[in-house]
């Protein structure tokens, strides 16, 4: 067992030494390739995994700039392909996605009917949940809760008549 933390740390010591000689100069690399710091971060971390799966099979350490380099300029090519082709999608069907908006999302009364419902007792809550947030039927959420159709016919209509009064008394100023 205190061979096997041995062995662990000394792998552990030899990848962070690695890490500390190679990555200024990879997360350049992928700075000057992206322009963003945050992607040029996240590159340099994502070939610095891809190289760790693959140490053990590199014949050459010294090749192990020359690994990080070709890693980073084709994690950098997968980067500009595919924002690429997100935005010919946005060109092609972006007109079409923002004409089927009709406005913007109603933040202010979901944060108000989530507070609501939070509320709510659990039964009164779960009913309303399942009729109208998973679109059951009466007899399908009394299925779900295992109670009469009458017990949901009842939960629903107290826990919609809670949450009326509680939106009415919430200011939306």
């Amino acid at each position: 067992m205190e061979r096997e933390i041995t062995v662990s740390q000394e792998r552990g010591s030899r990848l962070s030494e690695l890490y500390a000689a190679h990555a200024p100069r990879a997360g350049r690399l992928a700075y000057v390739l992206t322009g963003d710091p945050d992607l040029a971060e996240d590159l340099a971390q994502e070939a610095f995994s891809r190289l760790i799966v693959r140490l053990p099979g590199l014949r050459n350490r010294d090749a192990i700039d020359a690994y990080l380099r070709r890693s980073i300029v084709n994690l950098c090519r997968k980067h500009w392909r595919r924002l690429g082709r997100e935005r010919a999608f946005l060109r092609v069907q972006g007109r079409d996605m923002t004409s089927r908006t009709d406005a913007l999302p109603d933040i202010a009364g979901a944060d108000a009917l989530r507070r609501g419902l939070s509320r709510l007792p659990y039964r009164q809550r779960a009913a309303l949940v399942l009729r109208f947030f998973e679109d059951l039927s009466e007899k399908q959420a009394a299925r779900a809760m295992r109670c009469p159709v009458g017990t949901i016919k009842s939960l629903t209509s107290r826990g919609l008549a809670t949450l009326r009064e509680e939106l009415d008394d919430e200011d939306f100023d």
